[in-house]
Parts: structure tokens; C-alpha cells; sequence
């Protein structure tokens, strides 16, 4: 199906709503039967109160959601590897939903649910935000048996403790993804224990951090002071055939691995052969401590102690019976005050790709874990055999990712939404190639106009990035005459933004390559992708004009100012993409393109306040359009030029007051009012909540979205998350900090915990893949440009940089960059904490120092010759040679006045 079929299959009859009744393909003409000109009526004065802003700049403390304040029920992060199903980690450490069995329904928790808009009542699908209303609850969605406990004996006193929320006093859970801290207190307990879990998760490792498993990685302390014995169980149901399974065909299999601490759980079937069962394949638990005790059917209903004694080496039970696998430790002491840790790893194997992606051949034989493991158990091995390589970098990304000056909140918002990538959301097949929905299970084909907005996945694992654009966009959807088919297998046209975004994709993915040979080996086909976006703009102007397909699911007429600016954006990418390949006659036609396009956006698309769509001069207003409106994405170009490095594309007072209108005009600090006369959004925010509205009509013009206005109109009244971030991460850029940060906090709190699901943010369909827009506003609070081939790289924060310290990536390592600055001296280091870094020139921040007449650089004790100048607040650091510096060594740039 198409993206979004806005409140399409329905079934809706209500009065005052869109009451449609739409093919499966194809989008119809339908009326639109809601208020189509009410009053603007959201309030130019925020009256947001000036302290409260002032605090969203403090550092603060993890975001930590409590059981006694009944914040848990919601929480689901994403913890296992990217592209291996959905498995979530609950508020209490317990994992649940277990979409791993190939669900071929929206969502991860399809249903229907009802909502009266202010209009009418109406039933509101997954696609449409049915999650956002009434999310997914975890006490409801535990499909598969499991948990931990602990047994602790001291003196002649026994307690036996699950981890899980009833069972303990106090339950936090810290949100730090990708993996969370979840601590169990109790003042009658004579321990306290800290939980780490989540998936394998490697910045610059996409195989590694693909991993079909969780880890749980486990701290008791006893907090007296006499010792304690104590012993901890994990244990896992038998999750092989658990929704097909029939005691007909045959029966559930645990069998030990003695020699692997662990379990691993099949399906035997009664007779030779077997169906092409979603649900057919193997789950295991295995330990990492090599002193367990293998229980293959386990009791825990309740969990006793003697669940914690080893069993026989094989367990078998019918198809329809819970079989569970337990491995416990064996007892240890512990002295007071001491502490004992143990690692888990849970992991499934299910090969099975969802018929709903049969167009793709690449699917046909399966995904890419299981072309790398037979089963469940052979994922456990591996990362058993490999756990400190694999959980240590796991764990060095998290705590340099957080060994931040930046706030808490922040970091996580802006990061957390890769954790799309780990649930059903994305594929990755045999054959290597990405793949992705726009959200789970929802509108096919990694959509270019959706997917171009998602900064994360271009930073964090590059090398899936560069395979799609090559194998994909300038492959399988690549047409004769340069076009690229939004949704390649699943579409047969180009949309406009998509192609432009693709082109800005390309750049970012050579940006973030270690030398040319991706940006060589395509350029051909590069060039036939810009041509063809060049060639839509009719009249020469460098205004694109061309009617196609937005990512607003519609055709719209005339120069509209957010497709012209990102196709001029897309242009200038070119440009450098071409000058570096000394293509200079096709760096001329694009630079030709950029200043005449940026020029005339300018003078015509600019209505003294901020930029429009300018009717097409036959069809005027006829058609659905955004026209004299207020327009979120109307400078989107220039905030994808401040993400690659492309400097400014054009008039900077009037990019700045677009921003500004879109301030005053389209953010509200409670979009109840609005969504109670402006009807047809779907509910991504609801009354009570802070959001900015997608296009709003601020000088109450009449007719002002068109003659023709259709469903898609649905679309202007509603908040989506990922226009949002761009917009944040713009407004970061040009110096709008409080903007930024209150447009991504008011994100935040509508994602609390006690509310919904804070990992999942919903746009059609959970785990939205534009939300991933949100790292472009930590990209642009660091000021971060890199340029991996010519080992360049920039940084300037955007607040806090007097004493400023951040996460970097690049092509082949990732670490900390820091820096302090006061009137006689400046600091900067950046220290490499995985991989390499390769460095030609350093432009770094000097904002408040003085004239400098010394600069020291060195690697450890090793002072480099380099040569340097200062302009203005920005020192430029070039070396004669090229520099590497290696895993756990800090470059350092130290200068005075």
C-alpha cells in the first residue's frame, strides 16, 4: 500500500470527517469535509516561562522513569540487534512484544481505536496514530516466558526475588539508549541490584550490531556488612513454532549446551519436511560465566528454588505446552559491600522474510543473520566467545556518547530514534542489501521523500547508507533518464523531494567515506540523477516546476519554496561532488543552477515574511497547495546545506525570518485549540500538548490551501516528529538555541514515559523513520562538519562552548571532541575511542579568545609541525602530512594569546 492512505479503509461514516471509501492502490480524489478556513488561532506570545528555558541548558541527570510514579507500563526499547524483529526492554528490565516471527500486520501493536477530533468521533488505524492514543501496554504483550531472579540466603533468613516491577519497592529505569539502566531496591532486601540491557550496538559496525540477541549484564552488592550467598536465574520460554505450533506436526525441543552455558530451544518435527512457518526457528539463553546450572524445563509459575537446580540435559513437551530453559550460577559468596556481576544473552533465529515483501528478490532467501548463523545457539557462541570485544565497545559508545556537556534529555532525544533501525521496521537481506518501511510494516520501499529526512543512520552505520544508495537508488530504482523511483520495487515514478534528498544522501555517504572510491565508482550515475532534477525546472530559472510527487502524498503545481531550495541544495552537493571529480564543465552547470535558483527564491518566493509556494501561472490555485501559508519545510534546503556542509545557499535575513514566522505562526505550547477547528489531522499530539502544526494560514486568507482540496489536507493540521527535528536542528544552526531546544523538548514530554512509549515515535506507523531527523540536531549543537576523503573536519557549538564536550563519528573511528576557551587560551582534544581518525586540516571554535600568537599540537607527547592562522572566532589547523590518530590516543591543540 501507499504511504499514509490518510483515515483510508476506515470504514468511516461520521458526520463533519473524511468519510472515505478508497481503493487499496491509488489515491482518489476525495472532497475534504472539515473546516477547511477557520481563524489562525495560535498565540504569537509563547509565555513560556524564561527559567524553564534556562534549565533545558542544564546538564541534569539521565531521564529516569520510577514505579512509584507508574512510569514503566509503556516503555518498549528496542533491544536487540538492527533489522532482527522488534524485541523491547521494558520499564522493568523484562523483555516483551517479540515481533521476531515475521508479523505481516501495521505496527507493533495493530489495532483500531476511537478519538473525537473537536468534529466528530472517528476510528483512527496504527497508520493514522492509533498507537500515539492508546500505546502498547508491556503487561500485555509478553509473548514469550522470561525473566530473572535471584536467590540470596544469609544467616538463617532465605529471600527469592524476580526483576521485575512487583517485587521490589523501588524500580528506575534510566533511558540511555542503546542500553538502559534499570536498578531493583527494596529496604528489606539485603542487596541492590543493577541491570544493564540491550543489543550489540557498534557505531561504524553494522554487521556486529545486527545481532539476533539481548545482553543482560547484571551487579548484585550485598549493602551489609556480613557476607551473603547468592545465586541468579534467567530463563526463556521455548519460542520455536509458539504461535503455529500444533502437537500434530511435532513437539518442542530444549537441549543443553553444556560446554556454552546455555539452552538453545527448537522444534522437532513428528515427520520429514517441514512448512515455511513465519514462527519456525530457535531462540537460546546462555550465560557468559562458565560455573551454571542448565535446567531445560523449568517450573516458574511461580519461579521456586528449585528452578535454580540443573536439570536433565534435553527436555521435550507438545507443540501447545510452554517448555522454558533456565540457567542459573551456581551460589557465591559475597562480602559486605562487594558486589558480583553476570552476563546473559538471550538471542532468536527466525528466517523467514514477510510475504509483504515478496516484489523484493533479494528476499527470497532469507536475511543476513541467517546467512551468518544456523541458529539461536550459534548467535549466543559467537557473542559469548567474542563478549568483551562486543559488549565492551557497546558500552564505550554508551558512556561516550553521554560523557557529554550537553543535557541529558538532549542526547537522548536526538539519539534514540536510531533504535528504528533495531526493530521490524528495517531488513537486511541475505545478499546484504538494506531495506526499510516507512514505519513498521507500513508503506514499502525505504521511501526516498521519508527516509531522506533521517540524519542517524548516515553518521552511526554508514556503510548501509552508501550499499542503498548504490545498490538501490542508483541501481534497482535508478531509471534510463536519471529519475529514482521513490519506492523502488513497490512505485514506478520519481518524487521530487526524494530525488533531490538522494543526491543530498549521496554527498553525506561520500562525506562520511574514508577516500573517493564511492563517489568515483558512481558518478555516472550520479550525474544522471542530478540531470534529471535539473531538467525539472522548466523555464530555466532554478526553480524547480515540474508537477511531481511530494512527500505530502500529493502532485503539486508552481515553484514551491521547500522543493526549490532543497533541489538548489541538492545542486550545490553536485557541484562539490563534481569539482573534486574534476568534472568542472557539470561543477559550472550546477553552480549556474545554485546562484540563479538561490537568487530568484529570494525575490520570488519570499512574501516579506517568509517563502511560499507560488501558484503555477495556468493553473493557479486549482489544486491542493501550501500557497501564501505557512509552510514547515519552506527553508528545508538549507537546513539538509548546514547537515553536509554546503555553507549558505541563499538570503540569510530571510531564511532567519521564515524561521522566525514559523516560530511565531506554527508552534504552540498546547495544540488543543488549534486541533478543535482545524479537523482531519491525525492525533500525533493531543490537548494539552506542545507542537509545531505542519502549515498554518496566518493571515486567514480564504481558500488558502486551493479550489481543489483533497484528504492530503489532513496532513497541514497535524504534528509529525521528523518535520519537527529538522526544524529544530535548523533553527540550531542560525543561532535560534531556545527555539531549538524547547521545539525538541516539547518532543521529549510528548514521549514521557507515564504517557506512551518514549523510544517510539509515531508518524504513520510506529518507529517512524523520519523521526530519525532528530541526530541532525545534535549535529548541528556540536557545529560538526567532516569531509572523511579530504580529512576535514569542524567543529563550532552552538551553545555551551566555553567548556564544551561531545561524541564525534567518521569514516573509520569514533571518540570525544572537547574544548575550553577563556580570553588568554584555548583547548581542544579529540580523542579516539574506537577506530582511527584521519586528519588533514582542524577548523575549530576561538569564540572569546583572544589575538593568538602560539599554538602547541601533539598526539600524547608527541609535539607536530603544523601550520595554522586565525580568522576571526575560528582557527584553521593544517598539516603537512596526513595524520592518523589511532584507538585511545588524544590529539590535542593547545593555544595562547
Amino acid at each position: 500500500m501507499k504511504r499514509r492512505q490518510f483515515l483510508r479503509q476506515s470504514g468511516l461514516a461520521a458526520a463533519g470527517m473524511l468519510t472515505l471509501q478508497l481503493p487499496r492502490l491509488g489515491f482518489g480524489k476525495q472532497p475534504y469535509h472539515g473546516v477547511i478556513n477557520p481563524e489562525h488561532n495560535i498565540p504569537a506570545n509563547k509565555s513560556i516561562d524564561p527559567a524553564w528555558v534556562r534549565s533545558l541548558y542544564e546538564r541534569g541527570k539521565p531521564t529516569t522513569y520510577t514505579r512509584q510514579q507508574n512510569e514503566l507500563k509503556y516503555i518498549g526499547m528496542p533491544a536487540g540487534g538492527l533489522h532482527a524483529g522488534t524485541v523491547y526492554l521494558g520499564g522493568d528490565g523484562r523483555l516483551w512484544l517479540w515481533s521476531i516471527y515475521n508479523d505481516e500486520r501495521e505496527g507493533v501493536d495493530p489495532k483500531s481505536v476511537w478519538w473525537h477530533d473537536g468534529n466528530s468521533e472517528r476510528e483512527i488505524r496504527n497508520r493514522d496514530g492509533a498507537s500515539y492514543l492508546e500505546p502498547a501496554i508491556a503487561a500485555n504483550k509478553r509473548v514469550l516466558e522470561q525473566g530473572f531472579a535471584i536467590l540470596v540466603k544469609q544467616g538463617n533468613q532465605t529471600w527469592l526475588k524476580e526483576l521485575r516491577e512487583e517485587d521490589w519497592e523501588q524500580v528506575t529505569f534510566e533511558a540511555t539508549y542503546p542500553t538502559a539502566t534499570i536498578r531493583f531496591r527494596d529496604p528489606r532486601m539485603p542487596v541492590e541490584v543493577t541491570m544493564r540491557a540491550g543489543g550489540i550496538f557498534i557505531p561504524l559496525d553494522a554487521d556486529n550490531s545486527a545481532l539476533p540477541a539481548t545482553v543482560f549484564d547484571i551487579s548484585t552488592r550485598n549493602i551489609t556488612a556480613q557476607p551473603l550467598e547468592l545465586s541468579i536465574c534467567g530463563w526463556l520460554e521455548n519460542g520455536a513454532r509458539k504461535l503455529t505450533g500444533k502437537p500434530s506436526e511435532g513437539f518442542k525441543r530444549n537441549t543443553g549446551m553444556a560446554t556454552e552455558s546455555g539452552i538453545l530451544s527448537s522444534f522437532q518435527y513428528a515427520a520429514a519436511g517441514k512448512g515455511n512457518y513465519p514462527d519456525d526457528g530457535t531462540t537460546c539463553i546462555a550465560c557468559i560465566s562458565d560455573n551454571v546450572r542448565l535446567n531445560t524445563n523449568a517450573d516458574v509459575w511461580p519461579v521456586r528454588e528449585g528452578v535454580f537446580a540443573a536439570g536433565q540435559s534435553t527436555a521435550d513437551k507438545p507443540a501447545d505446552e510452554k517448555l522454558v530453559a533456565a540457567v542459573s550460577t551456581a551460589p557465591s559468596t559475597v562480602q559486605g559491600g562487594k558486589e558480583v556481576q553476570v552476563q546473559y544473552v538471550l538471542s532468536w533465529h527466525f528466517n523467514h522474510p514477510l510475504k509483504k515483501v515478496a516484489k523484493i528478490k533479494d528476499a527470497e532467501e532469507g536475511y543476513y543473520y541467517g546467512s551468518r548463523f544456523q541458529h539461536a545457539g550459534e548467535v549466543a557462541i559467537y557473542i559469548r566467545r567474542h563478549f568483551r570485544e562486543l559488549w565492551g565497545a557497546t558500552l564505550q559508545w554508551r558512556e561516550t556518547f553521554y560523557n557529554s556537556t550537553l543535557p541529558y534529555w538532549f542526547l537522548e532525544r536526538t539519539f534514540l530514534n536510531i533504535g528504528s533501525l533495531a526493530t521490524a521496521n528495517t531488513y537486511r537481506f541475505k545478499s546484504g542489501r538494506f531495506w526499510g518501511w516507512e514505519g513498521v510494516n507500513t508503506c514499502e520501499g525505504t521511501c526516498t521523500h521519508v527516509w531522506q529526512y533521517a540524519q542517524a543512520a548516515g553518521r552511526i552505520f554508514p556503510s548501509l547508507e552508501r550499499d542503498t544508495r548504490q545498490r538501490t537508488d542508483l541501481g534497482i530504482a535508478m531509471e534510463q533518464n536519471g529519475g529514482i523511483i521513490f519506492r523502488a520495487e513497490y512505485e514506478n515514478r520519481p518524487a521530487i523531494d526524494g530525488q533531490a534528498g538522494a543526491i543530498l544522501r549521496i554527498y553525506r555517504e561520500h562525506l562520511m567515506s574514508g577516500d573517493n572510491n564511492f563517489l568515483t565508482a558512481n558518478w555516472p550515475r550520479i550525474k544522471q540523477a542530478v540531470l534529471f532534477m535539473l531538467a525539472q525546472d522548466k523555464n530555466n530559472d532554478g526553480m524547480t516546476d515540474t508537477p511531481m510527487e511530494n512527500t505530502l502524498d500529493a502532485v503539486w503545481e508552481g515553484e514551491i519554496a521547500w522543493i526549490v531550495g532543497l533541489c538548489i541544495a541538492a545542486a550545490k552537493a553536485a557541484q562539490l561532488m563534481a569539482e573534486e571529480m574534476n568534472d568542472s564543465a557539470f561543477a559550472g552547470k550546477c553552480r549556474e543552477y545554485v546562484e540563479k535558483g538561490g537568487a530568484n527564491m529570494s525575490a520570488h518566493l519570499f512574501n516579506g515574511e517568509y517563502f511560499i509556494h507560488r501558484p503555477d501561472p495556468v493553473q493557479g490555485r486549482r489544486k491542493l497547495g501550501s500557497y501564501n501559508t505557512c509552510h514547515i519545510d519552506q527553508v528545508y534546503g538549507q537546513s539538509w546545506a548546514w547537515q553536509v556542509g554546503l555553507g549558505r545557499l541563499w538570503n540569510k535575513e530571510q531564511t532567519l525570518s521564515a524561521l522566525r514566522a514559523l516560530w511565531k505562526y506554527n508552534f504552540t505550547t498546547d495544540v488543543g485549540p488549534y486541533i478543535r477547528t482545524h479537523h482531519g489531522g491525525r492525533p500525533y499530539a493531543l490537548e494539552g500538548e506542545a507542537g509545531m502544526i505542519m502549515n498554518t494560514n496566518p493571515h486567514n486568507e480564504a481558500k488558502p490551501y486551493g479550489e481543489d482540496v483533497t484528504w492530503q489536507l489532513g496532513y497541514f493540521h497535524e504534528c509529525m516528529s521528523g518535520f519537527e527535528h529538522q526544524v529544530a536542528s535548523h533553527m540550531m544552526a542560525e543561532g535560534m538555541t531556545d527555539e531549538a531546544l524547547i521545539l525538541t523538548r516539547a518532543i521529549h514530554d510528548r514521549y514521557h514515559g507515564a504517557k506512551r512509549n518514549p523510544f517510539n515515535e509515531i508518524e504513520c506507523s510506529d518507529h517512524y523513520a523520519r523521526a530519525m531527523a532528530s541526530y541532525g540536531t545534535f549535529i548541528t549543537a556540536c557545529g560538526y562538519e567532516y569531509h572523511g576523503p579530504k580529512g576535514e573536519m569542524k567543529f563550532k557549538p552552538a551553545f555551551g562552548a566555553r567548556d564544551f564536550r561531545a561524541p564525534f563519528t567518521s569514516a573509520e573511528g569514533w571518540g570525544t571532541f572537547s574544548q575550553h576557551l577563556t580570553k588568554e587560551r584555548s583547548t581542544h582534544s579529540i580523542t579516539v575511542k574506537y577506530g582511527s581518525l584521519k586528519l588533514n586540516k582542524l577548523t575549530l571554535d576561538v569564540r572569546g579568545t583572544g589575538a593568538l600568537k602560539k599554538n602547541k599540537v601533539r598526539i600524547g607527547n608527541k609535539t607536530l609541525d603544523v601550520s595554522w592562522k586565525q580568522q576571526e572566532d575560528q582557527l584553521h589547523i593544517s598539516f603537512p602530512a596526513t595524520i592518523r590518530v589511532a584507538a585511545n590516543e588524544t590529539l590535542t591543540i593547545e593555544s595562547t594569546t
